[in-house]
């Protein structure tokens, strides 16, 4: 049974649209778990164009369920992770012209960057889960340098068409997944998530977290914070 990694950076867009104090990411945060969220995602960018570094440290101080704190192996951000020290930190590439992250990290061109910030994190006590494309590859070098888990980037599936191109893009995730597992590990999966899609995912064998938060906070626009993480937890499970 997958559990729900809720993303809250969205909301934090709202509130950087006017550079304000509202909406609260905090707030959302608490929202989530009364919702029944397992954990709290956030993605602390080196532009900070949502999440902001207060945000990050009240968020430690408040939130009861894991924390995954979602970087790119920037050095400046490390410091701030390991100073706070979520329980989780989700190592993602970064473009300053992206609106949001668009594949996977590649580890094989950026080994030693990598496995300097995994190393790093480690010694601070941290869980390290690496952001990858559904490539073997990648998979094998990210096990190499000693990540804990693999969140799979589920852009392509969640971009494709109903019908087979989708099931072709399942397929490829179940098989990533199969590889994950024999590696020993923890399967996560994440990336343009909604209601009408994240079923297909969380049944997966040996899927242990999704991590969803545009189609959360958008419904949750219409319906509220913690009607949106109760319905995608029971749409999940």
């Amino acid at each position: 049974m997958a559990h729900l990694g809720v993303n809250i950076d969205h909301v934090a867009t709202v509130r950087q649209a006017r550079r304000t104090y509202e909406p609260d990411p905090v707030w959302a945060a608490a929202l989530a778990e009364l919702g029944g969220a397992d954990g709290i995602t956030l993605h602390l960018r080196e532009d900070r164009r949502h999440i902001q570094d207060r945000d990050l440290r009240v968020l430690r101080e408040t939130v009861t369920v894991k924390l995954n704190l979602e970087m790119a192996c920037e050095r400046a951000v490390c410091d701030i992770a390991c100073q706070v020290k979520p329980e989780q930190v989700t190592l993602v590439p970064e473009n300053r012209q992206e609106v949001t992250t668009e594949g996977g990290l590649d580890v094989i061109a950026a080994r030693d960057r990598t496995a300097e910030t995994i190393k790093r994190l480690h010694d601070a006590g941290m869980i390290v889960s690496l952001f990858l494309d559904a490539d073997l590859k990648q998979i094998e070098l990210g096990k190499q340098l000693g990540a804990d888990a693999v969140e799979l980037h589920t852009g392509c599936y969640a971009l494709a068409k109903p019908g087979r191109a989708r099931e072709a893009e399942l397929v490829k995730l179940t098989v990533a997944a199969k590889e994950i597992a024999a590696a020993g590990m923890t399967l996560h999966a994440g990336h343009g998530l909604n209601y009408q899609n994240a079923r297909a995912v969380a049944d997966i064998p040996h899927m242990d977290e999704l991590n969803i938060g545009h189609s959360i906070v958008a419904r949750a626009i219409m319906v509220g914070f913690q009607q949106a993480v109760r319905e995608m937890k029971q749409l999940i499970q």
